[in-house]
């Protein structure tokens, strides 16, 4: 059976809409074929943040950056996630768009706080390490339980922030959630390491497409579902050390 990502973009049924044929040889779904897409994806998304990051510097109005490069990046994930046979095109464009969205955040919160961009993007390099040999020295394991454990929690992180969206826009705002307290500094802490977590199933989902012959195509979906998870850990991070900067 083909392991269950926590990652909305990574499942079971992905490969069902990637065709559910068995592919060999060129043709096939590689893990080294995913990380060499994944460096790809990566270096454009830094790319994209450095042009805008220096823009901000540079006095330039970057919220057109941010609020196109989330907006287009929601509907790009979305597209790639239910059309999986598009992430071979799809995938560097999200990067792109991730890219400006970042370079416009994480400007505005060095601005604010200086160093702290450099803290979160070595934390989360730092996370990605220690549980990618967690994961493949069997240290961790996508057991069926922790499966289910990590996709409720994310599930439940993503309604908290829809209903903190919603209910913003009548003017209410969810205790903690946006506070430094210390009970926002854990609320913050606990979905830091929910991302984190879902590393190790998008990890096991990679491992599974390309035991079980998912076609090449998959290789960019599993760089772009990688992804996913590295961006939402980057911004939580960075939101956790700013609670805690802001003391």
């Amino acid at each position: 059976m083909l392991g269950r990502s926590g990652n909305p973009t990574l499942n079971e049924k992905t490969f069902e809409r990637g065709g559910g044929q068995l592919y060999s040889g060129r043709e096939a779904m590689t893990i080294e074929g995913t990380v060499n897409k994944m460096f790809i994806l990566l270096a454009i998304l830094l790319g994209a943040a450095v042009v805008v990051w220096s823009m901000y510097f540079d006095g330039q109005n970057v919220m057109p950056y941010l609020l196109g490069g989330a907006i287009g990046g929601l509907i790009t994930a979305l597209i790639i996630s239910f059309v999986p046979r598009t992430a071979p095109y799809l995938a560097p464009v999200y990067a792109a768009l991730e890219g400006l969205f970042l370079g416009a955040f994480s400007a505005r919160y060095e601005a604010l706080y200086g160093g702290i961009t450099l803290q979160a993007a070595l934390l989360t390099m730092s996370v990605f390490v220690a549980l990618l040999v967690a994961y493949r020295t069997r240290l961790i394991q996508a057991t069926k339980n922790f499966r289910l454990g990590v996709f409720a929690a994310t599930a439940g992180i993503a309604l908290m922030y829809l209903g903190s969206m919603v209910l913003g826009l009548f003017g209410i705002t969810v205790p903690y959630l946006h506070e430094s307290s210390p009970i926002g500094i854990v609320i913050s802490l606990v979905i830091v390491i929910v991302a984190a977590l879902n590393l190790v199933l998008d990890f096991d989902f990679i491992e599974s497409g390309a035991q079980h012959g998912a076609p090449k195509h998959m290789e960019w979906y599993g760089a772009f579902g990688l992804m996913v998870t590295l961006v939402w850990l980057y911004i939580e991070i960075v939101r956790l050390l700013s609670k805690l900067r802001s003391r």
